[in-house]
């Protein structure tokens, strides 16, 4: 099939090249030329596994090309997707003014009749109405109008694209139903159901799909608070609760706040699509407050061991993405943490496997960046653990101590560690629902 991708981010990439590796002639389009440019060198602008692989792949077998001009391709085009991004409004609720920019400019660009328009872009609901209002604005071909949202996990967004758990199809048109059903049939071969509906029902799913994620975590998070205050383990309990099937072991690992670019935006459009239609949308809006407080936890437990007053102290810090497997800052917990830190006069060494440019762009030379882990430890006071990357996991402790401060203190997260074992290395330890375990 021949398919426009508007949108290079991180869905719109992902979605293009996946589309082009299952034989696709796909043309994706960014208004960026910088982007375009760099994608047409092969550069790719964000950090996601088997993403570079699968473009140069494609790019060199003709399949997949880049663009800042989509004219020509949407004219010929069977299937225009819109994956620009929709972030979020100064009062929570998001922001349609690219899905409306590219619907107009794909109205403008039709030149075949029935050409299937297809919203990948995470929007509230009534969006696909208005995309066909716009697009029927500027043309007189008839079309059809597709809610398709993605469920691609940052991180591990091929794999998701590529072997999906299920597709969501959006629409009232059988003729364009049938088309996505045969776009989709080589990733469903082993059974992954695509799933037909209505197109408020497809826009819904998407955020109370995230909504219900994000519900998760911060009940664990509140846990896990919670156990730290009357002596129970936020681990026991979670093994205890997990293995019960009506509730399941997902998203039941507390930490330090969820962050990117899906549930906190998410749960802040459901939000406003409730304050649209005279709805307080109670429960989703604790996840937001919860999931916000959660990300000062570990402020007040620094400067609990620490002092109020952190100037003068060294602060060494594992992780600044908002999740391991990608360098994506969009509302990680480390800004909010960094920076209450910062205020309060800490100096911070920080290292990340892929995010020291992007959180350049945040923190820029108000802390130092690191080459390795071990890089950012000489003289420490504490170490704070604050994203999960595997090679945090099964750290040298003796290496550690010997570079840190003379009382080291680790500030566990996402709860790696075992605290009976940094005990005997000489650590005191802090954690997320475990207790403080202090130094023999």
């Amino acid at each position: 099939m021949r398919i426009v991708v508007m949108g290079t981010g991180y869905v719109g990439l992902v979605s293009g090249a996946c589309f082009a590796d299952l034989g696709n002639d796909v043309v994706c389009v960014d208004v960026d030329p910088k982007k375009v440019q760099a994608l047409d060198a092969g550069k790719i602008p964000i950090y996601e596994p088997g993403l570079e692989e699968i473009v140069a792949r494609n790019r060199r077998e003709g399949r997949l090309t880049f663009t800042t001009d989509g004219t020509e391709a949407l004219g010929t085009a069977d299937l225009a997707f819109i994956a620009v991004g929709t972030p979020s409004s100064h009062d929570g609720t998001a922001d349609l003014t690219y899905v409306c920019q590219v619907a107009e400019a794909i109205g403008k660009a039709l030149r075949k009749p029935g050409t299937i328009v297809v919203t990948k872009s995470t929007v509230p609901i009534g969006t696909n109405g208005k995309v066909r209002e716009l697009i029927a604005g500027a043309t007189q071909l008839p079309f059809h109008v597709v809610s398709n949202p993605e469920f691609l996990k940052e991180g591990a967004a091929i794999n998701d694209f590529m072997k999906p758990d299920r597709i969501v199809v959006g629409s009232s048109s059988p003729e364009a139903a049938a088309v996505m059903d045969e776009l989709y049939a080589p990733l469903v071969r082993t059974g992954a159901p695509v799933i037909h509906m209505d197109i408020p029902s497809a826009e819904m799913t998407k955020y109370a799909a995230n909504a219900m994620l994000a519900t998760r975590i911060s009940f664990m998070n509140e846990i896990a608070n919670l156990c730290d205050r009357v002596g129970a383990d936020v681990h026991q309990v979670r093994r205890g609760i997990g293995t019960d099937p009506r509730v399941g072991k997902h998203f039941l690992f507390p930490g330090v706040g969820y962050g990117g670019s899906c549930f906190p935006k998410d749960v802040r459009a459901l939000m406003g699509t409730g304050r649209r239609v005279g709805l307080s949308m109670r429960v989703i809006e604790a996840v937001d407050s919860v999931n916000e407080d959660q990300k000062h936890v570990m402020v007040a437990q620094v400067q609990s061991a620490l002092g109020e007053d952190l100037r003068g102290k060294r602060l060494a810090v594992w992780g600044l993405a908002f999740k391991a497997q990608t360098d994506d800052m969009r509302e990680a917990p480390s800004i909010t943490i960094l920076e209450a830190l910062l205020a309060a006069g800490a100096s911070i060494r920080a290292f990340d496997p892929q995010s020291a440019e992007t959180a350049h762009a945040v923190f820029g030379d108000r802390i130092t960046y690191g080459k390795n882990p071990y890089d950012v430890l000489p003289e420490a006071d504490a170490l704070l653990v604050i994203t999960d990357w595997s090679e945090f996991r099964m750290p040298d402790w003796t290496r550690v101590k010997a570079a840190m401060g003379p009382r080291p203190v680790v500030f566990d997260g996402r709860n790696l560690y075992e605290g009976a074992k940094l005990r005997e290395h000489g650590f005191t330890m802090y954690t997320i629902g475990r207790g403080v375990w202090l130094a023999a």
